[in-house]
């Protein structure tokens, strides 16, 4: 992975995955407090109501809690986005608890890295949070997602 300004997230970083790709993605939970440490230079935020203000660029995705997101293109567009740019900036998924919507979001890019569908919620699970992606409906989701042209 190229060296960018400000470097990237230390692996060792509360909350860091490791993508297949060597991508690396901080999911939290906004409920917690901010970690000390390395600042995202790029923010998702999944929640129902817009996020609070943040000193770096952000992107909100309309995504209830315990639900799905409100609009498929703009998830995958955002999604991609994650994928994108985790590859030479800090970046980082958030929901309220960091587990169900985060979990489900990080699941998603893991495919686009390359994990098949139906391995990609174990994935984060084992090296994200074993209790990512909370809802049949969100796994189901992770396992049915499409990115157009697939791969980037």
């Amino acid at each position: 992975m190229s060296e960018i300004a400000g470097g990237p997230w230390e692996p060792t970083t509360a909350g860091v995955l490791r993508l297949p790709s060597g991508r690396l993605i901080r999911g939290r939970g906004l409920r917690h407090p901010l970690p000390s440490g390395q600042r995202p230079t790029f923010g998702l935020y999944l929640l129902g109501k817009p996020p609070p203000a943040v000193d770096w660029e952000a992107r909100w995705l309309r995504w209830p809690d315990f639900r799905l997101p409100g609009d498929r293109a703009d998830a995958i567009a955002a999604l991609r986005e994650v994928w994108e740019r985790a590859a030479t900036e800090r970046v980082e998924v958030c929901c309220g608890g960091g587990r169900g919507r985060t979990g489900t979001a990080l699941a998603c890019v893991a495919v686009l890295d390359g994990v098949p569908a139906h391995e990609a919620v174990a994935y984060v699970r084992r090296h994200y949070d074993p209790h990512a992606v909370e809802t049949p409906w969100q796994k189901r989701y992770v396992r049915l997602i499409r990115f157009p042209s697939g791969r980037i």
